[in-house]
Formats: C-alpha cells, sequence, structure tokens
C-alpha cells in the first residue's frame, strides 16, 4: 500500500496554529483509481485548495473489506474511484453516508443515476467503457485475429494469450462477469466463463494488470477498460490497441463516497465537493487516465469514444451492485471456474 501524506502550505500553518490546525485537518482518502492519478489528485487538491490530504491507494473490494471491518471505527473519510458496485454494495450494507452536492444538475444522467441508485450514498464520478486490449506487434507476429467480440476469445488460437483479473480482488473483472451475465443469461455466461478458463495464461490481482501486460508483451490480450489502453498507447507509447464486443458491453462508473461515521466530515465534504470541479474532473488528463468524466463542461480526450458511439449495455448496477448478487456470482466463479 503506497501512502502519502500532503501538507498543505507550512508557512501559512506555522503563523497561525491554533486556528489553522484545528481548520486543516486531513481528510483520509483510499483511492482505487490508478496510482499515479491518485497520487497527482493529492497534490493537486492541497496544491489547489490548501487543504491536507492523507491518501492510501487500494484495489475496490479491498477498501470495501476494510470499510466493513472498521465500520464501528472508521478510519477513512472519502472513498475515491474504482468500479461502482462495490461503492453501491457498501451503500447497501449501511457503510456509507448520504450526501446530496449542489453539483449534481452538472453532471452526466449516467452520474447522476449512479448516486439516485444508491439513495445518494455514492455519486458518478467518471465512466470507463470496456474492452479488449491487444498486443498490436503480437497478434501479428502470432498470427492472430484481432478479438471483436467476445465469442472471439474462445478460438482455440487464444489459449494461453489471455489475461484478466480475478474477480475476487477486482472489480474490474467482476465487472466483465456481470456484462456477461446480462447479455447472454446467467447459464450461458457461467458455461462461456468455463470455456474461456482454459485460454487465460493469469488471473491477475488487479484490473489494469492484463492491459498492463499486453503493452509490454508479456501477453497477447487483456480484457480491460478502454481507458486504460489509451492511457498505454499515449502515455507510454507501447504497442497496444482495443477493440469493443460485437455483442456489447459494460461499463463501469468510477464512483465517490463518504464513509458512514467519518471523523472528519467537514473535511470529507470540502475534498468531495472539490473532486466534482473541472480542475479535478481533467486532473485525469494529467497522468493518462482517460476515462470519460462525470462532469459535463469537463475534457475527455480525444482518443476515447464518446458513450454514445460505443454498444453499451443497459447495466443494472443496484441489481449487479446489490451485495447479494455481487457474493453470489463470486463464489459461483470461484466454485465453478477457478478450479
Amino acid at each position: 500500500m503506497k501512502k502519502v501524506l500532503f501538507a498543505a502550505w507550512l508557512g501559512v500553518f506555522m503563523a497561525m496554529p491554533s486556528a489553522q490546525a484545528q481548520d486543516n485537518v486531513p481528510v483520509n482518502v483510499l483511492c482505487s483509481a490508478g496510482v499515479d492519478w491518485c497520487n497527482h489528485l493529492a497534490q493537486l487538491y492541497t496544491k489547489q485548495t490548501g487543504n491536507a490530504i492523507t491518501l492510501a491507494t487500494k484495489s475496490t473490494n479491498e477498501v470495501l473489506a476494510q470499510i466493513a471491518a472498521e465500520r464501528a471505527n472508521p478510519k477513512t473519510d472519502v472513498w475515491f474511484g474504482g468500479t461502482g458496485d462495490p461503492h453501491l454494495q457498501a451503500a447497501e450494507m449501511g457503510l456509507l453516508a448520504e450526501y446530496k452536492s449542489d453539483k449534481l444538475p452538472q453532471l452526466h444522467d449516467w452520474a447522476q443515476a449512479q448516486a439516485k441508485a444508491a439513495n445518494y450514498q455514492t455519486v458518478g464520478i467518471y465512466l470507463g467503457p470496456m474492452g479488449f486490449s491487444y498486443n498490436t506487434e503480437l497478434i501479428v507476429r502470432k498470427k492472430l485475429a484481432v478479438p471483436q467480440c467476445w465469442k472471439d476469445l474462445l478460438k482455440p488460437e487464444y489459449k494461453g494469450e489471455i489475461q484478466m483479473a480475478n474477480p475476487a480482488s477486482s472489480g474490474t473483472a467482476y465487472t466483465a462477469i456481470a456484462t456477461l451475465v446480462q447479455i447472454m443469461g446467467e447459464e450461458p455466461a457461467f458455461a462461456y466463463l468455463k470455456k474461456l478458463h482454459t485460454n487465460i495464461s493469469q488471473y491477475t490481482r488487479s484490473g489494469s494488470a492484463p492491459m498492463k501486460n499486453a503493452a509490454r508483451g508479456e501477453n497477447t490480450v487483456g480484457i480491460s477498460f478502454i481507458a486504460d489502453v489509451v492511457g498505454e498507447a499515449v502515455g507510454g507509447g507501447f504497442p497496444i490497441k482495443f477493440s469493443v464486443p460485437c455483442e456489447g458491453t459494460g461499463f463501469e462508473i468510477g464512483s465517490m463516497s463518504i464513509v458512514k461515521g467519518a471523523r472528519h466530515l467537514d473535511a470529507a465534504k470540502k475534498f468531495y465537493e472539490w473532486a466534482l470541479t473541472v480542475p479535478a474532473q481533467n486532473s485525469g488528463l494529467d497522468v493518462k487516465s482517460y476515462q470519460i468524466p462525470a462532469l459535463k463542461a469537463a475534457t475527455t480526450h480525444p482518443m476515447m469514444p464518446k458513450a454514445a458511439e460505443l454498444k453499451l449495455i443497459n447495466y443494472d448496477f443496484v441489481k449487479y451492485g446489490a451485495a447479494a448478487t455481487r457474493t453470489r456470482l463470486l463464489a459461483r466463479w470461484q466454485q465453478e471456474v477457478n478450479q
């Protein structure tokens, strides 16, 4: 776990010790977005506001487990980023605080819908469509066709060429499972996942690892969020591209939540409101994080397709973000697929 503490302007703090020390209590943030974005966000927050922040990076499932374990004595104030399903599950479990920002009308409909689905205990902050990442050099060298559909991943020539994250630790992988269930139906989806298992070379811990490994030539194809692929191609210059499944695809709505019982509630609200401003929403671009921002006035990178151009499924975040559904599907995947 990487941890960074950003103190607000030391000179001002020393000049007004008692008042400033009281007003500038650090907000404790657990961040499930990319590590670079998380750290940049913390630095930018302190630079722009003068407010202090303590930030740690963890996967969505790790954060969910932590705030559940600490529910009697919360140590986290804000949970920023990561797929929205675990945020919805946390809301259902009574782990999050209701908070309705005045900025809600300035957000895209899908971000507002995420908030409404959780009774305003979370809010959408970015959208990330799911697709396939592939190494352009390996595809040619191994004489493989670019996968265009979910069914393509079952072809025998892809045996050992595909990576997917482990849904037990990755919200990205759970989104893939929930997507397939909604496209195919649960029984056909699990039959598909069992067949796909034979072509998987590794189930990685983090959701971005299959794409990063493909970019570096360690595997050929990854099941990934498209924004991560664009980031590696633009930011790293790696031979990596994406395709979007022809049958349709799911997506994440990255979310942000205030933890119920947060020790530093005022500080949490200040960070929450700042995170819905243009500078904060555009901050991902600075570190090659290219998700579609929730704020209508924010900027989307030109290499990212617009949501309206994609064949996005009507993803049921309420149903597939529910604790019972999520727990059942993950247990079934573990018992029937990951043997």
